[in-house]
């Protein structure tokens, strides 16, 4: 198992937002959590990736990972290049290794010709592509995706399922967390989180 979430807890005050939550993947799978606004999705990933400490439960992860959050982590005044280079220092990627990564996620998602942009003069689909492609500059083993396709129009929403596919090949385990769940063929499991428990 890539990862493996036992009974997971978690209250906001008296508010409980997520109960006894348990799943696991196996590498290369993709699954996908859907569930209301408010139902508890982006608290469970926040947890996943370490930056929540749940109340019960633990969750064990295999590998490396990677994390695409909804809201964009970018620095209006770097470029595309200086946040490739800023996220590699920080996840410890030798430089070819880098090179060899970015140049990949710039021909596929079709922002190559922004590479010297700062962020301030992008548009918000091509922030959400460089937002993703600094989820997958490491390689993941497990790749967690937090409404990954919001902003992008129609040609980068394809690219974004044909690289998935790559990344299953390779043995990248992805799960999806959205409100609005499309393409559900592609999945090998759909859970939804509802009254804090995950169905």
């Amino acid at each position: 198992m890539i990862i493996k979430a036992e009974n997971i807890a978690k209250s906001f005050s008296k508010k409980v937002v997520l109960r006894d939550v348990s799943f696991e993947m196996k590498r290369g799978s993709m699954c996908g959590i859907v569930g209301e606004n408010g139902s508890g999705k982006s608290t469970l990933l926040r947890i996943i990736v370490g930056e929540w400490k749940a109340d019960r439960g633990k969750v064990a992860i295999d590998g490396k990972l990677g994390y695409c959050p909804q809201k964009t982590l970018l620095f209006s005044q770097l470029t595309v290049d200086e946040h490739f280079r800023y996220f590699s220092a920080a996840y410890g990627i030798e430089k070819d290794k880098l090179l060899s990564s970015c140049e990949e996620l710039m021909n596929h998602f079709n922002f190559k010709k922004f590479r010297n942009e700062k962020i301030a003069n992008l548009s918000g689909g091509t922030q959400q592509k460089l937002n993703l492609s600094i989820a997958m500059i490491l390689q993941p083993d497990l790749l967690i995706l937090d409404e990954p396709y919001n902003g992008f129009d129609w040609d980068t929403y394809l690219m974004f399922w044909d690289y998935t596919d790559k990344l299953r090949e390779k043995g990248c385990a992805i799960l999806i967390v959205t409100h609005l769940l499309s393409e559900k063929d592609r999945f090998d499991r759909i859970y939804k989180i509802e009254n804090g428990y995950l169905r």
